[in-house]
C-alpha cells in the first residue's frame, strides 16, 4: 500500500495539550508522505508501527491485532460467503449485513489508534485507517485530498480504492452491473471517521469496479453535508424500523393516567443500533410482530424495554389500536385491580363514575405491562386469570367483558429465579414467557454507543437551540469505555446534560458530560508516544505507591526487589525471574489479557506472551 498523495488539511488544530503545527507543516509533511523515498517523514502512525501490533501465534490458533482477535481468509472464500448472502436473503439486505460489519470493524479499528496514539496529529490518525485499510487486505487507498477543521467537525475527503477485495468477488461471481460492490469497505470508512471524529461520516462510493469503472472513487463528507443521507442510514439497519421512532402514546380521554408513562412526541427516541446484539432482538421483533403471541422482555433497567414494545405495536396488525403502557411498580397495591380491570359506579366510596380499566382501553390493540414482578401474588393471581380468560370484571361490577387485546410484559429481574424464591406465581410465568426476548445492556453493545451518542445530540441540540458539532476525541474515548450502569436512559440523560453545560462550545468534552462521582478517570488513560500509560492530556497518571525518599537509585530498588524473586538460587537468572514476575503480575492484574498486560508495564505483547508462555515450559520442566 503506496502513501497517500496530494493529501491537504483544512484549518487543522491540535486536539490535545501540545502546541499545533501550522497548515505549512502538514502540507511539507504530507508533501514528504507521497514521495517514493522510503526515508521520506510519515506522520504517525506509520504502516511499520501498525503492523507491530498484528500478532500471530500459531501454537493456539490465534492471530491478534491488539486485543481484538482476527482471522485470515481465503479471498474465494469471503467470496463464497458473500455470494450465498446475496442468494439467501437478497441484495438489499446482503449489503445491510456487509455494511454493519465493515461499520462495527471501522468502529474498532479507530477506538485502537485513538487509544495507541492519542497525542499524534489528528491528520496522521485519519490516515491510520487507510493503512489498517491495506494492512488488513480490503484494498489500497490513495487520499486524492481530504479537508479537517476540527472546530467545526467539518470533514470531506476524496479517495481512490485500488484493487478492492469484495470488487473482485462480487465481479467474479456476477459479473459487472450497474450498482456499486464495495458494501463492507463503506461501512469501515463510515465506522472508522465518525468513531474518530466524534460526529456522523458518511462516504458515498460515485465510481466502482462493479460498475465498470477502473477505479473505485469515493467521497466522505459529514452527515449533515449530504442531501437524501437516510438512504444512506439504511443499510445500517438491521430492520426497516430501525431509525424508525414508534408513534406517540395515545392520551385517554378519561380518567388520571396513575402508573401510565406519557412520554412527549419530540422527546421520544429512535431505535438506533449495529451491534449483533441489538440487531437479534430486533430480528425477534420483527418475527413476533406478525403473531399475537404474548412476548416478555427482559433486561436491565433503561435498556429501552418500553421502545421496543411500543415499536412492537407500530409494526403489528394492531397498529391502528391504542397502545397502553403500564408501570406496575407505580400503582399502589389497593389500586391495582381497579387500575388494570376498571371500576363501576358505587362499588367504593368516592366511586362516583363507572370507569374503564387499563385492559379495557387497550381492547383491539396492546397493553403493555411494565415492572411486572413488583405485583404482589394477589395481583398475579387476578391478572393469570384476566389473561387465561381474556375477560375482565370490573370492581363492583356483575358481568365479565371480553376482550381482544395482545398483553406485552417486561421486567428488569430474573423471573425464573423470583419463581424459585417464591414471590412470582409460576404459572403466570409461564403464561407471560411464550416469545421471551432479551434486550442486552449497553456495555455489551458499545458499537451502538457512538451512534446513539450522535443521536442524543442531534436531538437536544434541536430542543435547546444549541450549535454543537460533536464529542471531542476524549469525550468519545470516555464514553466507549464506560460501563454505563444506566444503559441508554443514562446515555440519553448524560448528552442532555452535556448539551446544556457546553452551551454554545462547538464540541463536547468529558467536563460537560461527566461529574465528579461518575467519572472513572483511567477510563480516558492510552498508550503514549514512550509506550508508557499516560492520560488524554498526555501526563502519566499518579503511581499507585509512593516513591521511596532519600538518594535510592534505580540500582537500589531492583537490588531491594531481589528478594521478591521466587526462585533465588537462580542467581545467574534473578532479573529474568524478575522480569517474569512482572509480567506475569501484569497478566494476572488484567484478567489474562495479554494487551492490556503490556500497555500497563509499557511492552509489546509479543514480548509479554513469549515471556508467559517461557515461564509455562519452565514450570512443566520443574514438574
Amino acid at each position: 500500500m503506496s502513501n497517500p498523495l496530494h493529501s491537504h488539511a483544512h484549518g487543522i488544530t491540535s486536539m490535545n495539550a501540545s502546541p499545533a503545527p501550522n497548515a505549512a507543516d502538514f502540507l511539507h509533511a504530507h508533501y514528504l508522505a507521497s514521495r517514493s523515498d522510503p526515508s521520506a517523514t510519515e506522520l504517525r502512525p506509520t504502516h511499520r508501527e501498525l503492523a507491530e501490533w498484528l500478532t500471530f501465534d500459531p501454537d493456539t490458533g490465534r492471530i491478534w491485532l491488539d486485543d481484538e482477535r482476527m482471522v485470515m481468509l481465503n479471498h474465494q472464500t469471503l467470496g463464497s460467503l458473500r455470494s450465498e448472502l446475496i442468494q439467501g436473503v437478497g441484495v438489499e439486505r446482503a449489503r445491510g449485513i456487509l455494511t454493519r460489519s465493515g461499520y462495527i470493524a471501522g468502529m474498532r479499528d479507530a477506538r485502537f489508534v485513538a487509544s495507541h496514539w492519542p497525542k499524534e496529529d489528528p491528520v496522521g490518525k485519519l490516515l491510520a485507517g487507510t493503512r489498517l485499510f491495506g494492512l488488513q487486505g480490503l484494498a489500497r487507498v490513495e487520499a486524492v485530498h481530504f479537508d479537517y477543521d476540527p472546530e467545526r467537525i467539518a470533514f470531506s475527503g476524496e479517495f481512490f480504492w485500488h484493487h478492492s477485495l469484495e470488487d473482485d468477488e462480487h465481479i467474479n461471481a456476477f459479473g459487472v452491473g450497474t450498482d456499486a460492490g464495495c458494501w463492507l469497505p463503506i461501512g469501515y470508512a463510515n465506522g472508522y471517521v465518525s468513531t474518530l471524529l466524534g460526529t456522523s461520516i458518511i462516504f458515498r462510493e460515485l465510481e466502482c469496479r462493479s460498475t465498470g469503472a477502473s477505479v473505485c472513487r469515493v467521497i466522505g463528507k459529514a452527515a449533515r453535508d449530504w442531501d437524501n443521507v437516510e438512504e444512506d442510514l439504511r443499510y445500517m439497519q438491521a430492520e426497516g424500523f430501525v431509525g424508525e421512532r414508534p408513534g406517540p402514546e395515545p392520551t385517554p380521554r378519561d380518567g388520571p393516567r396513575l402508573g401510565v408513562h406519557d412520554a412527549a412526541a419530540d422527546a421520544a427516541p429512535r431505535m438506533v443500533g449495529v451491534s449483533s446484539s441489538f440487531n437479534a432482538a430486533c430480528h425477534s421483533l420483527r418475527k413476533v410482530a406478525t403473531t399475537t403471541a404474548t412476548v416478555l422482555f427482559f433486561g436491565e433497567s433503561g435498556v429501552g424495554k418500553e421502545l421496543f414494545a411500543k415499536m412492537l405495536h407500530e409494526i403489528s396488525e394492531r397498529r391502528d389500536g391504542p397502545f397502553v403502557s403500564v408501570n406496575c411498580a407505580a400503582i399502589p397495591e389497593n389500586l391495582v385491580e381497579a387500575e388494570l380491570f376498571g371500576v363501576e359506579r358505587g362499588a367504593y366510596t368516592g366511586a362516583h363514575a363507572s370507569r374503564p380499566g387499563r385492559f379495557e382501553r387497550s381492547h383491539r390493540g396492546t397493553l403493555f405491562l411494565d415492572e411486572i414482578s413488583s405485583l404482589s401474588l394477589v395481583a398475579q393471581s387476578k391478572l393469570l386469570r384476566a389473561l387465561q380468560e381474556s375477560e375482565v370484571e370490573r370492581v363492583g361490577g356483575t358481568r365479565p367483558i371480553r376482550l381482544d387485546l395482545r398483553v406485552v410484559a417486561a421486567c428488569n429481574v430474573d423471573l425464573r429465579e423470583e419463581v424459585r424464591q417464591g414471590r412470582f406465581r409460576e404459572d403466570l410465568f409461564f403464561r407471560l414467557n411464550v416469545y421471551p426476548i432479551h434486550l442486552p445492556p449497553l456495555r455489551a453493545r458499545s458499537e451502538d454507543v457512538p451512534l446513539l451518542m450522535t443521536h442524543f445530540l442531534k436531538l437536544y441540540g434541536a430542543r435547546y437551540g444549541r450549535q454543537i458539532h460533536g464529542f471531542t476525541q476524549r469525550a468519545m474515548r470516555a464514553m466507549l469505555t464506560y460501563t454505563f450502569p444506566g444503559n441508554v436512559r443514562e446515555l440519553q440523560n448524560m448528552i442532555e446534560r452535556a448539551v446544556i453545560a457546553a452551551s454554545d462550545e462547538p464540541q463536547i468534552d468529558t467536563v460537560h458530560l461527566f461529574r465528579d462521582e461518575l467519572f472513572n478517570a483511567k477510563s480516558t488513560f492510552a498508550v503514549g508516544d514512550q509506550g508508557r500509560l499516560a492520560d488524554t492530556e498526555g501526563s502519566a497518571p499518579s503511581a499507585p505507591h509512593p516513591e521511596p525518599s532519600g538518594d535510592e537509585t534505580l540500582l537500589d530498588r531492583v537490588l531491594r526487589l531481589r528478594s521478591a524473586v521466587r526462585s533465588p538460587q537462580a542467581s545467574d537468572t534473578w532479573l529474568e525471574e524478575l522480569e517474569t514476575q512482572l509480567v506475569e503480575e501484569a497478566v494476572q492484574r488484567c484478567n489474562g489479557n495479554m494487551a492490556a498486560a503490556a500497555r500497563l508495564i509499557g511492552m509489546a505483547r509479543t514480548q509479554v506472551v513469549y515471556r508467559m508462555r517461557r515461564k509455562n515450559v519452565t514450570t512443566q520442566a520443574r514438574a
